[in-house]
């Protein structure tokens, strides 16, 4: 089987490092779904509307290339622990395959490149392939009771702050971005092995700018903001 994108997501995520691990988690987090020529059509999406939620099956493109690994170690176990692949929601799998529950906002159906799926709460990196588009069925895929595994406790968060020298620059972006940054970071967006090094200044493209920030104590206090060079 030839496997094909449907289309091309525009996220407000410009790089790797920063992008949340799970979809929700940063819920101020908007993107489009951009369909390619020939699945540009309105009759494919006919009643799409009605739902609150998709599922987008899609290809991690910036690691397929790298292969697969029968085992992974996951920062939810601090990048110590080993898994099996198929345990974890690693990018390097088989096929490079993953899978998003976004939240549909709107549909634009007079851009010229329409329709266009905009879409909340994603977790997705600019330029992710799209294979399929799934809606999202509560009655039958909402299960309160189910087991997490060894990820089942809440993610812990940062708190945020803005250093004195660059508030002007962050308030002077609009208020969704203003939030996906703080979201974002909160998360704590440092692989496992560098978290304890507190002098270390870390930079992630987040709403087109880049976001420079430093973390101790359980304290994120971003630095600088800037637009990319």
């Amino acid at each position: 089987m030839t496997l094909a994108p449907i289309g091309t997501v525009r996220s407000c995520f410009g790089g790797k490092f920063g992008v949340p691990r799970q979809p929700g988690l940063c819920p101020s987090a908007w993107g489009e779904l951009v369909f390619h020529d020939a699945y540009r059509s309105p009759e494919a999406i006919r009643g799409i509307g009605g739902f609150s939620h998709l599922w987008l099956i899609f290809g991690f493109h910036e690691t397929l290339g790298q292969g697969w690994k029968p085992t992974v170690r996951p920062p939810r176990l601090g990048g110590n622990q080993r898994v099996g692949v198929f345990a974890s929601r690693s990018t390097f799998r088989p096929n490079g395959l993953g899978l998003s529950l976004v939240r549909l906002e709107a549909i634009d159906t007079v851009a010229k490149d329409g329709p266009i799926l905009r879409l909340g709460g994603l977790d997705l990196l600019d330029g992710t392939p799209v294979y399929d588009i799934k809606p999202y069925l509560p009655y039958a895929e909402s299960i309160p009771d189910a087991d997490a595994g060894f990820a089942r406790d809440e993610i812990p968060r940062l708190q945020v702050e803005v250093a004195s020298e660059s508030e002007a620059a962050f308030h002077t972006l609009p208020q969704r971005a203003q939030a996906v940054i703080r979201e974002a970071l909160a998360l704590d967006p440092r692989p496992p092995v560098q978290a304890q090094d507190s002098a270390r200044i870390f930079g992630a493209m987040l709403c087109g700018r880049n976001v420079r920030f430093t973390v101790m104590d359980g304290v994120c206090t971003i630095r600088t903001i800037a637009e990319p060079a």
